[in-house]
């Protein structure tokens, strides 16, 4: 029985390495480059600070939806080629600046009159799981941003280009695997909201109006502000990452987190806004918490704010890429293991 017991150790160590090999393999396909040349272009003044319902969000939907296109990722079911279409009553008299809109954005030029109706999307993916198909992981982030004031454009390259950005990257690498016929277990919905700069609107939307069964979403995971570092965090080492609420609504999920990490790119994993009484209260400014509220396991990750934050001065070049890359690559292995989990994770006794 001993000999047995060992076997089986043996045989369960060797299929580990193999997935872990094969996660080494696609995470090597993210790049600085790649998340450079991508943020350079969706934080441009082109796209005008993606403010919700504006025309350079229509610019900033319609470069995402390219993108999954080239890449042979699908769209989302119910989506009107991978949008999701909503209207959002906003407050008059927000649009700071006027535009000549071309004849294919007809309806935009509203948008500068300030009425309050305005229309947005959200931008859905999907990649479909081999073997638990309608178990959905979902990895958020969202698209918009704040605007033009003047002559200043908030271009967001932070907030949230590196999010945004990065959800591209993580869903090429997931498609390149693909390829190579490894494909996940479960199904991982790429879904880029709106109306986050306006109160979380465009993840309430989804999760109201959920593409898929809300109630068969796995794991959310969400990227906002990933690509600078936190000049408040009073530490020297800036190979960390802020990781809230993985431990909210079941522990397991923060436990597969700090696995996957110590076991691939280690960074620090840093809890300090993860407290129930933080001031900063994060944990509820970000879109996951749309999904926490529907008693979804979540975590957000995050690098902290900066001088630029909400400022004209948030910009591609000021982006650190080098870090960028390695939390991505943190993401995509967390994701890839979620990804191929056969075990459920299950609400702590208190939650749900």
């Amino acid at each position: 029985m001993r000999k047995l017991n060992i076997l089986i150790l043996i045989l369960s160590i060797s299929v580990s390495c193999s997935e872990e090999n094969k996660s080494d393999k696609y995470a090597n396909t993210i790049t600085s480059e790649d998340l450079q040349n991508l943020l350079e272009i969706f934080s441009s003044d082109e796209f005008q600070g993606r403010q919700t319902g504006q025309y350079g969000e229509k610019l900033a939907v319609n470069f995402l939806r390219d993108f999954y296109i080239e890449n042979g990722i699908k769209p989302a079911e119910n989506t009107d080629n991978y949008f999701q279409s909503y209207q959002l009553n906003l407050p008059g008299g927000m649009y700071t600046r006027s535009y000549t809109f071309p004849e294919s954005l007809r309806g935009y030029d509203k948008l500068a009159t300030g009425e309050n109706f305005v229309d947005t999307q959200n931008v859905v993916s999907i990649i479909t799981g081999e073997t638990y198909p309608e178990s959905y992981i979902i990895i958020t982030g969202h698209l918009d941003h704040v605007g033009v004031d003047g002559e200043d454009v908030y271009n967001g390259a932070d907030d949230n280009g590196s999010g945004t950005v990065s959800i591209l990257e993580i869903a090429q690498a997931f498609k390149e695997a693909i390829k190579d016929g490894v494909r996940p277990k479960r199904s991982i919905v790429f879904l880029h909201v709106s109306g986050e700069e306006e109160g979380l609107l465009g993840s309430e939307y989804y999760v109201n109006n959920s593409l898929y069964p809300i109630d068969n979403t796995f794991v959310n995971i969400n990227l906002d502000m990933i690509g600078r570092t936190d000049p408040t965090r009073g530490y020297k080492d800036e190979n960390y990452i802020y990781s809230i609420g993985s431990d909210r609504i079941t522990k397991k999920l923060k436990t597969v987190s700090e696995t996957v990490n110590k076991a691939t790119v280690n960074l620090k994993l840093d809890y300090r806004f993860d407290i129930p009484d933080d001031p900063n209260d994060f944990y509820e400014r970000s879109d996951h918490f749309n999904f926490a509220k529907k008693n979804i396991p979540v975590i957000f990750f995050f690098s902290g704010t900066h001088e630029d934050y909400h400022g004209p001065g948030d910009t591609s070049d000021k982006i650190r890429y080098d870090l960028l890359t390695k939390r991505v690559k943190l993401i995509f292995h967390t994701i890839w293991e979620l990804a191929n989990m056969d075990e459920l994770i299950v609400l702590d006794e208190n939650k749900g």
